[in-house]
């Protein structure tokens, strides 16, 4: 459900997640770190916010200055990067929740990207067995993807997200200003995953981002928030229906069984939605060699890809490692992958896949060292 709403300064997009007694508001909307009051206005006396130096310096003043005087507040600033989601890290901010005497009546304000909001939602899975917790997004790719829908996890050396949980957040802030701080990768990054949105789920949607490719690409105001809105719409429509993610919701997932591979290997060079764009490319691909995806979408998913700066080739990998990396996937079954496959723009499928010399074919049709 879409809805707008006035706050005491502007107008707010708000789309609810519709989880029956769990449900939770989306907001989106510029500066809206300055109204939190109004978006927030039944936040608890104890507070930690999570966020790391970079975001700090931008928005954390903004955020300290609307939070009740009485509040105690905690402020756990975690290391930049991947590396960030980890045991240690994990255990050092329930240190300092712990050392504060926090109850189990706090909450915990996810303030950063992915790597924020998925820790410090872990944190507020399992601190004292649960406690609130509100994602604040700063990142295009936090905004659209990984602040909605409740997964919150961690790293381990054998694979990404191993150790995690779902739990929904009581609500999402998502203040589009943030990102004309983002830098361009990582701004790419977040277009990585909303061209996903069009691939599985709208095809129509696509066809807008193909037409509005360069407003996007130059952070237009009005394209960008159209496409944020749209994805959060998408998303939460596919939460609504699969919140544990046993069906529809693991069509999101598409590119990632090939990207988490190729993060694994390469997790000091290539970023998650870079990943996801090569990986899609290689489902694509496969879909093609099989007859079931027309060369045109094809080309139109690379064209569209490339258009935003991102990667349609995958690095350098052996087949072992390969094989390796994609069978720690979590939708595998039995030993047997399963992967998200589009068969034309706007439709994908989960489906179990045996062939493994096709799925290598694919693989090495989109390899640097192939072209």
């Amino acid at each position: 459900m879409h809805s707008t709403q006035a706050t005491s300064q502007t107008t707010v997009s708000c789309i609810q997640v519709g989880l029956a007694e769990r449900s939770y508001p989306i907001y989106i909307g510029r500066q809206l770190y300055q109204q939190l009051p109004d978006l927030l206005p039944n936040l608890p006396r104890q507070i930690c916010i999570v966020t790391n130096a970079t975001v700090a310096a931008h928005y954390l003043g903004a955020i300290r200055a609307q939070l009740p005087a009485e509040a105690q507040l905690l402020v756990h600033e975690i290391a930049d990067g991947e590396h960030a989601k980890s045991l240690s890290t994990y255990g050092e901010v329930m240190d300092t929740l712990i050392h504060a005497n926090f109850n189990r009546d706090c909450a915990i304000l996810a303030l950063g990207g992915g790597v924020v909001g998925d820790l410090a939602g872990l944190v507020a899975a399992t601190y004292q067995r649960g406690v609130d917790f509100y994602q604040l997004p700063t990142t295009l790719l936090a905004q659209v993807d990984s602040s909605v829908g409740g997964k919150t996890a961690i790293n381990h050396p054998g694979g990404k997200n191993l150790i995690g949980a779902f739990y929904q957040p009581k609500a999402v802030v998502i203040s589009t200003d943030c990102l004309s701080t983002l830098e361009a990768r990582d701004f790419a990054c977040g277009l990585a995953e909303i061209v996903k949105y069009g691939i599985i789920y709208d095809g129509d949607f696509f066809t807008w981002l193909e037409d509005n490719h360069s407003q996007l690409a130059a952070r237009d105001e009005q394209a960008l928030a159209y496409a944020i809105r749209r994805s959060c719409e998408i998303k939460a429509e596919i939460v609504a229906q699969d919140e544990r993610e046993q069906g529809l919701r693991a069509l999101l997932n598409l590119g990632h069984t090939f990207g988490h591979a190729i993060e694994a290997e390469y997790y000091d060079s290539w970023r998650h939605g870079e990943a996801v764009a090569a990986g899609t490319v290689i489902a694509a691909h496969f879909m093609q060699q099989a007859g079931e995806l027309h060369s045109t979408d094809v080309e139109r998913i690379e064209r569209l890809l490339s258009s935003f700066e991102l990667p349609t080739l995958a690095p350098q990998l052996s087949e072992t490692l390969w094989q390796q990396r994609m069978q720690r996937d979590k939708k595998v079954q039995a030993g047997r992958l399963r992967l998200v496959l589009p068969t034309r723009i706007g439709a994908a499928e989960l489906r179990t896949v045996t062939d493994w010399p096709a799925v290598w074919a694919a693989i090495c049709r989109v390899t640097e060292s192939s072209q």
